[in-house]
């Protein structure tokens, strides 16, 4: 089994290539649906949220009110960290389940958000970087999902640096190019990565390729 952590900055198109991987035969685990998974309606996560957030944190329908969870944790360090607390720990967990049942050799894409943010990257075997322009990202944010620029500009200042997620990347995506290119470079990097698991290896150097 080879283990791959897949992170890029909010607006890279981090999903266009974990659908990418899952279609050349990848087992896909991402983080952010466990995430959602994690505290739905009657799990002990959402317990835990509302224990610590209060029901204010709820929609009418029992349901975390995840834009209104997210305004009272954006700006507090402290509230994010509680938050974390709680979600991380069922996220791992849940993800591990799901590591344990994939077959021995099959490449594993685990889709980790803030895998630079938290330093995850020794937890996998590779790490690929989906890599764009910050003018691309705020381009995206703005034109493909409706953000005015301050806020874009917001999010992208509360995630690491382009150049922190380069210096821990295994393999670089460069996604400011089109579909059909990016299809291809995938596909480069499919046969890369089905090379790998399936020859002895160490986990290696952060060397870019």
């Amino acid at each position: 089994m080879l283990k791959l952590g897949l992170t890029g900055g909010i607006g890279a198109g981090k999903s266009e290539v974990s659908r990418l991987l899952v279609e050349c035969g990848a087992v896909l685990i991402d983080a952010d649906r466990i995430a959602r998974e994690v505290v739905a309606p009657g799990t002990p996560g959402l317990a835990a949220v509302v224990d610590t957030f209060g029901e204010g944190v709820l929609a009418e329908d029992g349901s975390l009110d995840r834009p209104k969870l997210g305004s009272l944790v954006f700006a507090d360090p402290e509230k994010l960290a509680a938050l974390n607390a709680i979600v991380h720990p069922l996220v791992g967990a849940r993800s591990r389940e799901l590591e344990n049942a994939a077959a021995e050799d099959s490449v594993v894409v685990h889709d980790v958000p803030l895998l630079a943010e938290n330093g995850l990257a020794p937890l996998y075997d590779l790490v690929v970087v989906v890599d764009v322009a910050p003018e691309t990202q705020l381009d995206r944010l703005v034109r493909l999902r409706g953000m005015t620029e301050e806020d874009a500009r917001a999010r992208m200042a509360a995630q690491a640096t382009r150049e922190k997620r380069r210096e821990i990347a295994d393999i670089v995506i460069d996604n400011d190019v089109p579909l059909d290119d990016l299809r291809r470079r995938v596909r480069d990097v499919w046969a890369d990565l089905v090379r790998r698991a399936h020859a002895p290896r160490e986990r290696s150097e952060h060397t870019q390729e």
